[in-house]
């Protein structure tokens, strides 16, 4: 699953490329350098390329010649089992592992389930939910921990909802995803709560097999075309679950630290609520989370940014230096709300492009607006630098943040 390229990644990394600059809105120090694709010397010994530019990011994720499948081509930083190019069809539901034309099936059947009406009526409920957990923290006081409190189970209850998970079974849902994803949790209790949730996972795809629903897990499970295994429905469930809920709850509590941070552009968020659309879009380009998760292969030699890749070379994209590109924004270590809007690649470019932009989109916007808008003086209840910043990890993000408000 994607979070276990994220660990083995995080394991083989120089430790300048994953470390939080002074700043918990910059990227990585390390990070930066010469030219916008330069060789990277990995702790497991192999040879990389880290690409830092935007328009050779927007490459790689664009040209066929720049592999994601992770089984047919050796990438030094993963831990997947690497098989012969000749290999069987793949049976997995992996399809952020995979090229056309398996991923294009794949991804053709996930895209005809996040329909117009499935959209509006999920911007429905996660408003709901979003005033639901505002008013929660209300009736407890003036002060909270917005992590636990709103960033984690916002997005958590929204993937629950577009994957039909029943009420009654959230709780383990929801514990078994914390644990799994949580950077205290050790080894072993990460790996069991990854295999809890594939057995929960499986349990869904059997009732929703024998009883289906209006979700999006029941209509893979009944409309895809050709249709998919239950193995394929489970790492498609789980893919998305991961995919929607750790990235979008860090986005949430980092965003709301950065306009917390920034109060000036706070301020112009709050006087003017039309602005949360172009807020949102340059938030996550400023923060860009994901910071070294995604790589690809070349499958022959490819000549980018001026450099001469050879076949068979793992290509690693800086994501927030490429967010951050000169050549692309003019000031672009300044978080400015009414940027004009442009291309980013926080959810990525090409036929890989983040599947769950739209719903994240909806969060972010609803999530932060609700917040800004009944929650007023919202401020920081410690020194901004007693915040404890999740800095070890590829997505970051913060591990709590206390507030208070009016």
């Amino acid at each position: 699953m994607a979070e276990v390229t994220a660990t083995a990644m995080q394991r083989i990394l120089p430790g300048d490329l994953v470390r939080r600059a002074p700043s918990p809105f910059d990227p990585p120090p390390g990070l930066r350098g010469e030219g916008a694709v330069r060789p990277i010397d990995l702790l497991n010994g192999a040879r990389a390329w880290l690409v830092t530019g935007f328009d050779e990011a927007r490459a790689v994720l664009s040209d066929g010649r720049f592999s994601a499948d992770k089984v047919r081509h050796r990438d030094a930083t993963s831990p997947r089992q690497h098989q012969a190019a000749e290999v069987a069809e793949r049976e997995d539901g992996i399809f952020v592992f995979m090229d056309p034309p398996e991923h294009t099936r794949l991804r053709r059947s996930l895209t005809g389930q996040f329909t117009v009406r499935r959209m509006r009526e999920l911007e429905s409920r996660v408003r709901e939910i979003a005033v639901e957990r505002i008013e929660a923290m209300k009736a407890a006081g003036t002060t909270a921990d917005l992590v636990p409190a709103f960033a984690l189970p916002l997005p958590a209850l929204v993937i629950c909802e577009l994957l039909g998970v029943d009420y009654a079974d959230r709780a383990e849902f929801q514990e078994r995803t914390a644990i799994g994803l949580s950077a205290t949790s050790t080894p072993e209790e990460q790996a069991a709560a990854r295999a809890g949730l594939a057995g929960f996972m499986r349990r869904l795809v059997a009732a929703k097999r024998a009883n289906p629903a209006d979700d999006l897990l029941s209509g893979l499970a009944h409309d895809a075309d050709p249709p998919l295994t239950d193995a394929q429905l489970v790492d498609v469930a789980l893919v998305l679950l991961n995919a929607g809920h750790e990235t979008t709850a860090a986005m949430l509590g980092l965003a709301t630290f950065a306009l917390l941070e920034h109060p000036e552009q706070l301020a112009r968020l709050r006087d003017d609520p039309g602005l949360i659309d172009n807020a949102v879009e340059e938030l996550l380009r400023f923060l860009s989370i994901i910071q070294l998760g995604v790589s690809r292969v070349t499958t022959e030699l490819v000549t980018l940014g001026g450099v001469d890749l050879p076949a068979g070379a793992t290509v690693v994209i800086a994501t927030p230096e490429a967010n951050r590109d000169p050549r692309q924004w003019p000031a672009p270590g300044t978080l400015d709300l009414s940027r004009p809007r442009t291309a980013h690649l926080a959810f990525g470019h090409g036929v890989h492009q983040c599947l769950g932009q739209q719903p994240a989109r909806i969060e972010l916007r609803i999530g932060l607006g609700e917040l800004i808008s009944r929650l007023p003086g919202l401020r920081l209840a410690v020194p901004a630098e007693q915040v404890p910043v999740r800095d070890e990890m590829l997505i970051s993000g913060v591990r709590s943040l206390p507030v208070t408000w009016s």
